[in-house]
């Protein structure tokens, strides 16, 4: 018959009438005919599957009321994956096996009940012959003592769900047997209702009520739409490969799922068929297949594009920085060094105007070796030095994909099907979810935790592969990694938890990638007691404490995550925390972005650390710590706050747009009673009466830092302070510090700020220039050197100095106020300077009962115009030296900066370069140790001087 006499709705609904094996036969009729049957998916195939009493809702449990892509397509797959338990190819060959039951007429079906040829399930199974059917018609059926289950059989309730229970004790001896239908509750001598130890068991639809079901290798087992309530679990001891496949855990006393021990080496015959349908599954769930794509689950914020500037999201938060202030916990404007201190001689030069004063003698002093940073970028931007506005191209979040094309371990692992696989399954309101311990292995794919003590717990040398899974709502950690354990946690949503989303702890070793880890009641991810880990281009937000925590020797790597909107800092590094934090985005957090105190001693490299509502880097008491090649910007309190006691290395760094000082250095301590909001250090689970003795692990040393440089002193080197709403450092502490080869330029305040220092402030190579005050201020009292540094074009002094210490073999040109000016009780000594004043102003002056030498000195003519003189002393002071200095006026042949060139000189700095941090300015190892290592450090065995 022809499909078009007769209108297509009318076939519709003839052909809704027909049973699955009508339906089947009609679609072989034509393509016509096969295209209207499978028109019918919204209706009789729904109907059937619906109906079916083996299954249930092909999206139960996690999301029942969403319709899978095709209603056919889910009742094809459940047809397929319930005839895997009668492909035993190990006893029957494949011919006999067809025989057995395409061609057999005396496959029996064994009824069971009151009123039945059997009234009880043991007298059914003494009488059954292999792979017949025994149906239990509706009731409770209880057994006194363990069943056998020695051929291979199929178990089936009649009727709905529940209708039939069974209080038993099944140990399977047989190939292969299948249960459907059937709740299952524990018999008055054990909880243990199903166990095997070698053959394969098929579940679907069954209900297991306060009991547990036992699978042991080389035993292999595939559940489907089960139930585990009210304490029901499932064991799997040594499995080489078993499948739970939409399946409900709740109420659970201890672990729903527990994974025990190393998958064993021999192998049933259903471990080949379990392996080809999990990879059928696996490639079904992959985010090109239908499963919503990272960043879609629950409300949040929208995934960060791949790549885009700091105007897309930064202008807002930025407009709200540079508001009414808002100061962070560990920022401190002290003694009024703020946007509005003018000293006396600033403060006349400053009324003369803001512009440049014209003159016709000035000395060129644009060709030093951190001029390159100033000047425009190829595509004729301006780099951030330079540019009043931040503008930056923020790094997006590497896809998962990506992120296996660069790690082999982690592709492999993602590709593994080994242990117990656990997908689309529902596990809550109980106390565990999955618990993998003893080289156990396990793969969760696209499960639900809610409402847990802890969803994952992965121990003893274990493997767990998670892939998008939703974690949440946990009352301690979500996912808990300890004892080296290891393996790969990728795009999951991990939120809403009590403790950490990622708990890391003694040499677990996992692979972190491509998560959202977010809204957390305490810290994100915590790593402690010589934890590692690679954590890599994950969504880290919104967490009560810090987005990373580091501590007791935690030694992950941090890279390439987005880190922002936390309420305490994004990562914090402390007792003794370790770790590469390398090219993440931490923006918008409450506190510092990078928080390193008590012995952490991280590397921070290549980060944005912006919009931050306090601080861009915090160094507290005792932090250590390389900090190298960052962007610090627009941030709400300091770009950086260094405590002194602390032993930082800042080398080469942006810290640009800060609303406070660019980076600030105090002499104050932690309060003793006072813990920093960086995380919960204390997030652990003890109920086995493990002691986490940490302190006995603090002595391992790791590979990646045995070629970093020791120091005994602070050291900034080579970084870049500019446009900060203050100072660009500030100094006031009462340790050493080295500051060598740094580009000061732009700041709202002096560039330089020497407040307090009792020990020696070495100020080398620097070069401070169109600061909106002095270039360098050293109050009284103060121990410093300024060496080899220019000083350029200030709106201030050049150098305003009160201390004790030597100004030597620096240039200092084109400052509005004086050029140097000495005052107060300072002992100095003032040697092999270049300095040219501005108009309005000497070129050294000498206030006060000054004590010390003013000798060697190159004095360039300033403005035509200035009537002040160029060396100026006042007449009563008798204790300064006046020795050797020479004025040049511009018709002599030595007027210019040459011989050496303009400062800072390229032999001895070494800062961020025009294109980036990757090529900084060279320079001589020789010449870079003899400058920064204090004479201390032979003692102490620096490694580079030992190589020296």
């Amino acid at each position: 018959m022809e499909v078009a006499t007769l209108p297509m709705e009318l076939w519709r609904v003839i052909l809704s009438y027909l049973p699955l094996p009508d339906l089947g036969r009609c679609c072989l009729v034509c393509h016509a005919w096969r295209e209207l049957v499978l028109s019918l998916d919204n209706t009789r195939w729904k109907q059937l599957c619906l109906g079916c009493p083996e299954c249930r809702h092909p999206n139960w449990p996690s999301q029942p009321h969403l319709e899978p892509a095709s209603w056919r397509e889910a009742l094809k797959q459940h047809a397929l994956a319930s005839r895997t338990w009668t492909q035993n190819g190990v006893e029957l060959q494949s011919s006999a096996c067809l025989h057995l039951f395409r061609r057999r007429k005396d496959r029996r079906v064994l009824h069971v009940g009151v009123g039945c040829e059997f009234e009880t399930l043991r007298g059914a199974l003494g009488a059954a012959s292999p792979y017949d059917r025994v149906v239990l018609h509706p009731g409770v059926y209880e057994e006194q003592a363990e069943l056998a289950l020695k051929v291979p059989v199929e178990l089936v309730g009649l009727g709905q769900l529940g209708e039939v229970s069974l209080l038993v004790c099944v140990e399977q001896q047989c190939p292969t047997a299948r249960l459907c239908n059937l709740v299952f509750m524990p018999a008055w001598f054990s909880t243990v209702v199903y166990k095997t130890s070698w053959g394969h068991v098929q579940l679907d639809n069954c209900n297991f009520e306060g009991a547990q079901l036992q699978v042991r290798g080389p035993g292999t087992c595939q559940a489907r739409f089960c139930s585990f309530s009210h304490g029901g679990s499932a064991n799997f001891l040594g499995v080489a490969l078993s499948l739970l496949d939409s399946c409900d855990f709740s109420g659970s006393d201890a672990a729903s799922v527990t994974v025990d021990g190393s998958p064993v080496s021999e192998r049933n015959w259903a471990c080949k068929h379990l392996a080809a349908l999990a990879r059928t599954l696996t490639s079904e769930g992959s985010p090109t297949n239908g499963v919503p794509p990272r960043g879609s689950w629950g409300t949040g914020n929208a995934e960060v594009g791949s790549t885009f500037s700091a105007e897309d999201w930064g202008k807002a938060a930025w407009q709200r920085s540079t508001g009414a202030p808002l100061l962070g916990q560990d920022t401190v404007i002290e003694d009024g060094w703020g946007e509005d201190r003018l000293c006396d001689g600033e403060l006349k030069s400053h009324e003369q105007g803001n512009n440049q004063a014209s003159w016709d003698y000035k000395l060129a002093c644009d060709r030093h070796s951190l001029a390159p940073l100033l000047k425009p970028q190829p595509d004729g931007s301006l780099p951030p030095a330079s540019s009043p506005d931040p503008h930056y191209v923020i790094p997006g979040l590497l896809s998962l994909s990506q992120e296996l094309q660069r790690d082999p371990e982690a592709q492999l692992l993602a590709t593994s099907i080994q242990g117990c696989f656990v997908r689309r399954c529902v596990l809550r309101d109980g106390k565990g979810g999955v618990h993998i311990c003893n080289y156990g292995q396990a793969r969760l794919e696209e499960n639900v935790f809610r409402g847990l003590n802890y969803a994952v717990r992965c121990i003893q040398n274990s493997t767990i592969v998670m892939l998008r899974n939703e974690v949440r709502e946990c009352s301690a950690s979500g996912v808990f990694l300890r004892l080296s354990a290891h393996g790969l946690i990728a795009e999951n949503n991990i939120h809403s938890n009590g403790e950490a989303g990622l708990d890391i702890r003694k040499g677990a070793n996992p692979i972190i990638l491509c998560n959202r880890i977010h809204s957390g009641l305490r810290s994100g991810v915590v790593v402690l007691g010589n934890g590692k880990g690679s954590i890599r281009s994950n969504q880290i937000y919104n967490n009560k404490e810090a987005g990373v925590y580091i501590l007791f020797s935690g030694n992950p790597v941090v890279s390439g995550n987005h880190i922002f909107q936390g309420q305490a800092a994004g990562i914090a590094v402390n007792e003794n925390g370790r770790g590469m934090i390398i090219e993440n985005v931490i923006r918008e957090n409450q506190w510092g972005g990078a928080d390193i105190r008590r012995g952490g001693d991280p590397v921070l490299r290549n980060n944005y650390i912006c919009y931050g509502y306090s601080d861009g880097v915090v160094v507290g008491e005792r932090g250590r710590g390389l900090i190298e090649g960052n962007h610090i910007y627009c941030n709400k309190g300091c770009g950086v706050w260094v405590m002194a006691s602390s032993l930082p290395q800042l080398l080469a760094n942006y810290i640009t747009h800060n609303r406070i000082y660019g980076l600030a250095v105090f002499c104050r301590k932690d309060p003793e009673n006072r813990e920093p909001r960086v995380g919960g250090a204390q997030e652990n689970f003890n109920d086995d009466g493990e002691i986490f003795a940490w302190e006995n692990d603090l002595d391992s040393e790791d590979e990646r830092y045995s070629a970093r440089r020791s120091i005994s002193v602070a050291l900034v080197e080579g970084n870049c302070m500019s446009h900060n709403g203050a100072v660009g450092l500030y100094v006031k502490t009462s340790e050493p510090l080295n500051v060598i080869g740094n580009l000061l330029n732009s700041n709202c305040a002096t560039g330089i700020a020497v407040l307090q220092s009792t020990q020696l402030t070495r100020l080398v190579a620097n070069c401070t220039l169109d600061n909106s005050l002095g270039g360098v201020t050293v109050e009284k009292d103060c121990r410093v050197e300024l060496r080899g540094n220019g000083i350029y074009d200030n709106k201030g002094h050049g150098v305003s100095f009160c201390g004790d210490g030597q100004i030597g073999e620096n240039d200092v040109v084109g400052n509005r106020g004086n050029g140097i000016q000495v005052s107060s009780n300072a002992d100095v000594k003032v040697l092999h300077n270049r300095v040219q004043p501005s108009k309005g102003g000497g070129a050294i002056v000498v206030l006060g009962p000054v004590k010390g030498v003013i000798g060697d000195n190159v004095l360039f003519q300033g403005h035509p115009g200035n009537k002040e003189a160029l060396l100026h002393m006042d007449p009563s002071n008798e204790s300064c030296v006046l020795n050797n200095n020479i004025i040049l006026c511009p018709s002599h042949t030595l007027w210019a900066l040459e011989n050496p060139s303009a400062r800072p000189l390229a032999d001895s700095t070494s800062g961020p370069s025009a294109s980036g941090y990757s090529s900084r300015l060279t320079i001589s190892m020789t010449a870079r140790i003899s400058a920064t290592v204090e004479s201390g450090c032979h003692n102490s065995g620096s490694m580079f001087c030992s190589i020296l």
